[in-house]
């Protein structure tokens, strides 16, 4: 391995890779990753969920330079990439990649559009900055798993605002026309502006919402910084108080940052949610389902108990504190409970499965649902703990007064490579999404110029489409 420090290695690659050097399947990912993240902005915009944000970003004022989802009116780059970001996150609806466990795509595309945008780039060279941003975002979430743990989360830091903020910053330098020089200050800078902490996870709090619209942010300002001559230093990773250092106590895996880095992407191994929910729920949701589909719809009353077996730290999310689990404060709440999204797909939901009519505050209230909810037992499955975190799984037992025990297992999660969403359910989910705000018909024609970035039309058209 190359003794130059990681960030120059990492910079030197996003200055050198241009759309013409993108393999056809991430050329296709990038566009089908910026069709979700606008459909989740779209729906998350049609419940006002990032309209505080929008308030602070209207006191803030300054230049017209990119617009916003579900609003009219032009922003400066960072701000407008933060409002986004904060949509694209707050529904719990963004891609997962694993097992880094983080959220790329909440972050790189907001920053990407909106740099792309500032900079007048056109679709190509959007592409281009929303791939490479989002895999180095990944692959220095990567650097955190050591021994098959993920350090990230198991010290309590959010690795989607943290990579998120380092993504973002090399789209935006990389779309703002930095060499590689300038693309390794504004990694070195970025990491000065990046946290994030995962306990609203666990005991609520709706802080996780702004997560991602501050990693673009951030990133932006990072990029626009070292555009004007501020430097970060070259061994921000790996340096005695570098990155990793500060973050996981120096331990990190440098090999998984930098291996086969060109020729292996990870962008397209990015999972898909097709459930508004906690990922960790995902599985749990799909056994849910899947018993259904069996059996048909089962009489609540029949149901003795029920057991979800998951990897540890799935528990520890989505189990724990069982009373707050079982009784959640909101419908965001219940949208990290184990216990009542198993309930609500089991009683039926809607969407893919599982949609947002299924996490309004007057559903968490729902005696009927936190009744079954209260019938549902957590535990660490070792089987579930060998798999995680290359996959979250889930082995649902619902047992019946009767004696019989309907038992399903989930070992590779809906959305993800090994049980991916076809195109039609990807489209599905946007229009789903989309059309909490926009007409149909509207809701078609940006699912057809997303895709055809490549070939017509600017990143700024497509947010502008964006708008009711």
């Amino acid at each position: 391995m190359s003794e130059r420090p990681l960030s120059s290695q990492l910079a030197e690659f996003a200055a050198t890779v241009h759309y013409e050097d993108l393999p056809p399947a991430v050329i296709h990912s990038a566009k089908e990753r910026i069709l979700d993240t606008l459909g989740i902005c779209l729906a998350a915009a049609a419940e006002g969920l990032a309209d505080g944000v929008i308030a602070l970003a209207e006191r803030w004022g300054g230049r017209e330079e990119a617009g916003i989802v579900g609003r009219a009116g032009r922003f400066p780059a960072p701000v407008a990439a933060q409002v986004n970001g904060t949509l694209a996150h707050s529904l719990d609806f963004d891609d997962t990649h694993l097992p880094s466990i983080l959220h790329p795509s909440a972050s790189i595309v907001p920053a990407t559009l909106a740099a792309a945008e500032a900079s007048g780039a056109s679709g190509r060279e959007a592409i281009a900055a929303a791939a490479v941003g989002t895999e180095l975002c990944v692959r220095i979430g990567l650097g955190g798993m050591v021994a098959g743990s993920n350090l990230w989360f198991d010290r309590g830091w959010h690795a989607t605002s943290i990579c998120g903020t380092l993504g973002a910053a090399v789209s935006a330098a990389k779309l703002l026309g930095l060499d590689a020089a300038g693309i390794a200050h504004a990694l070195g800078i970025a990491a000065s502006f990046a946290s994030g902490i995962i306990e609203a996870n666990r005991t609520g709090g709706s802080v996780k919402r702004l997560h991602c619209g501050w990693a673009a942010h951030s990133g932006l300002n990072a990029a626009f910084l070292a555009q004007q001559g501020y430097t970060g230093p070259p061994t921000v990773f790996e340096g005695r108080f570098g990155l990793y250092t500060a973050f996981l106590e120096g331990k990190f895996d440098a090999q998984a940052v930098l291996a086969d880095l060109g020729e292996r992407w990870e962008l397209p191994a990015i999972f898909y949610k097709p459930y508004p929910a906690n990922h960790y729920t995902h599985a749990g949701i799909d056994a849910a389902l899947a018993i259904r589909r069996r059996y048909g719809p089962l009489d609540v009353d029949q149901i003795e108990r029920i057991e979800l077996g998951v990897a540890g730290p799935t528990l520890r999310t989505i189990g724990q504190p069982r009373e707050e689990k079982i009784q959640p404060q909101s419908g965001y709440h219940a949208q990290f409970s184990g216990p009542f999204t198993v309930a609500t797909a089991l009683l039926g939901g809607g969407g893919l499965g599982v949609s947002f009519e299924d996490f309004t505050d007057e559903k968490a209230r729902d005696p009927r649902l936190l009744a079954l909810a209260a019938k549902v037992e957590l535990y660490a499955d070792p089987e579930a703990e060998a798999i995680y975190p290359y996959q979250f799984p889930a082995i649902l037992r619902v047992f019946l007064k009767d004696g019989r025990v309907l038992e399903e297992r989930v070992l590779a999660n809906r959305g993800g490579p090994q049980n991916p969403l076809s195109p039609e359910e990807l489209r599905t989910k946007f229009l789903l999404n989309a059309t909490r705000l926009i007409p149909a018909e509207r809701a078609h024609q940006l699912a057809d110029a997303i895709l055809a970035l490549d070939q017509q039309g600017t990143p700024g058209d497509l947010v502008a489409r964006a708008r009711p």
